[in-house]
């Protein structure tokens, strides 16, 4: 059966089938989609089932028939009873208008339907209108008894990049208290949808101007007013910081694990003892443990953890990477060559992080083709014998030909417009500022030649 023939057996009847949801709302937005969700109204739960004998129930809290592919539920009402996203009682009845459905649905742009028999539009909250006004607002004050969709919110503003309504803003802050009653893995899905967008910064911003950040991402709002060298950091604060990086990244690549890194890069910031402010000597170890901790109340994928942690334990070092010698190269390429992140998603980050479009080296590229060119096979098939030489001897020797090889490369890509020589992003916009709250910083000393002293004695 197609949803024609599901709809005229409904109609011959006495009910109705409508495609709702976010079907409708992308059908008028032209916008591609995929999942098709179908309401019912006038029709009992006991006769729809004898209409379709062969329907296959889904719905563990309140009844979703599948019908071949076509996924359909029966118009009903929830009626709050307890606490978090499962304390409601559904009632549904063949009474129970489309209307009556849609009110209880999150947002106006959610809340249209479809008559999938003549075609005609059912928008009682002016849903349409909040489309082209590119605005997010709650269908009632019923919106606060499911604490989920405030993160249901923040994660469409960031995949639409719509405006929130101020009122909608204040009933998300009235969740607060009842968001600590998601299950992780409902938070999770909202978050990674969110990494999914082009502009994922979205989310946490919105969440932030709700004031419920604090709640499931702790480590990512006490990031919030945490000064910066001004000189290197015109865009503001830590969290303004991070957020551009998450949002350059995401424009570099798709790969959700990198995203989520470079959301977490900066976390050991937070940890930083107020008399070194504004530099933040060693948050690159500290912030390892932060990473845990996230991923440990989200119950992140063990491969977004390994990926995050390996880019807060390097990304210092990948940002002055070709100022190391050459011989210093050669081993962090191999060591950054065995890990999950892999050389050019640090590279990535590296170059996201910069904010004043420093000229560098693509040192990803050069450690690919050092590390083709010049390796363990390599040096066997050329003669030299690990067993003989020793482990030690041996790769001594290994970075010792690597660094010739990337000492030649970096000066050819100096003489020669490569495109080995990346110009780096732009210097962050005054746009880039915008889009966050800037912080007011002070300006200190010069880090950069600490660090890379630093990172010389390690």
């Amino acid at each position: 059966m197609n949803e024609k023939d599901i709809a005229l057996l409904i109609q011959n009847n006495g009910g109705k089938l409508y495609l709702v949801g976010g079907a409708v709302r992308d059908e008028i937005m032209s916008r591609p989609f995929h999942d098709k969700d179908y309401c019912v109204t006038g029709i009992s739960k006991e006769k729809f089932i004898n209409l379709f004998p062969n329907a296959k129930i889904i719905g563990k809290d309140f009844p979703v028939f599948l019908i071949d592919k076509y996924q359909v539920a029966l118009a009903r009402k929830d009626i709050k009873k307890s606490n978090g996203y499962k304390g409601f009682k559904v009632v549904t009845s063949k009474e129970i208008s489309i209307e009556d459905d849609l009110k209880r649905r999150d947002l106006t742009i959610n809340a249209i339907a479809k008559d999938v028999m003549s075609g005609e539009i059912i928008d009682p909250y002016s849903g349409i209108d909040d489309i082209k006004t590119k605005r997010l607002r709650h269908v009632s004050k019923s919106f606060s008894e499911d604490p989920l969709r405030a993160y249901r919110v923040a994660r469409f503003a960031s995949e639409l990049e719509f405006e929130v309504d101020k009122k909608t803003y204040e009933l998300m802050e009235k969740i607060k208290p009842e968001l600590s009653y998601l299950t992780c893995d409902r938070v999770f899905l909202e978050l990674r949808k969110a990494l999914n967008t082009k502009r994922p910064s979205i989310f946490f911003n919105v969440l932030k101007r709700a004031n419920i950040l604090d709640v499931h991402f702790k480590e990512i709002n006490d990031l919030i007013g945490v000064i910066q060298p001004s000189e290197y950091h015109p865009e503001g604060d830590v969290f303004n910081h991070t957020m551009i990086v998450l949002d350059r990244v995401a424009k570099e690549t798709k790969d959700e694990c990198v995203r989520f890194a470079a959301l977490l890069h900066d976390l050991g910031k937070s940890m930083t003892p107020k008399e070194i402010l504004p530099q933040h000597i060693g948050h690159d170890k500290v912030g390892i443990e932060l990473v845990d901790r996230v991923c440990d109340r989200l119950n992140i994928p063990s491969k977004w953890r390994k990926c995050a942690k390996e880019v807060v334990k390097y990304h210092m070092k990948a940002g002055i990477c070709t100022t190391m010698r050459p011989y210093k190269q050669a081993v962090f390429f191999n060591k950054m060559n065995r890990t999950s992140i892999g050389i050019k998603n640090l590279y990535i980050i590296s170059k996201a992080d910069d904010m004043l479009n420093r000229k560098r080296i693509d040192f990803s590229k050069i450690a690919m083709e050092v590390l083709k060119n010049i390796n363990g096979k390599t040096l066997i098939s050329n003669g030299f014998d690990p067993k003989i030489l020793g482990k030690d001897r041996f790769l001594n020797l290994l970075y010792e030909k690597q660094a010739e090889l990337i000492k030649k490369k970096e000066e050819s890509y100096m003489k020669e417009d490569n495109n080995t020589f990346d110009l780096g992003l732009e210097n962050v916009t005054q746009e880039e500022i915008e889009n966050e709250n800037s912080y007011k910083i002070i300006k200190e000393e010069d880090p950069i030649e600490l660090l890379k002293a630093i990172v010389e004695e390690e």
